[in-house]
């Protein structure tokens, strides 16, 4: 998976979580708002994960390495 990917799908998944993890609690289902915390969770590691490679891969690219995938 590219950087953009992992950015856009944790930005969906941080979305998503955090709408679920409201619901549960205004709810009070507490198996659904643990279910949004978990995926709101995911979502933000994505994200990292996304702006690790990009800035692995501008390390790369300022020492004269390219390479197609990280």
């Amino acid at each position: 998976m590219n950087s953009n990917n992992d950015k856009f799908k944790g930005s969906v998944n941080t979305a998503v979580g955090s709408l679920k993890e409201g619901a549960g609690r205004a709810t009070g289902d507490n198996d659904l708002e643990a279910e949004g915390s978990i995926q709101k969770t995911k979502g933000q590691v994505q994200k990292l994960s996304g702006a690790v490679k990009d800035t692995i891969k501008k390390g790369a690219d300022i020492v004269g390495i390219k390479k197609n995938k990280l």
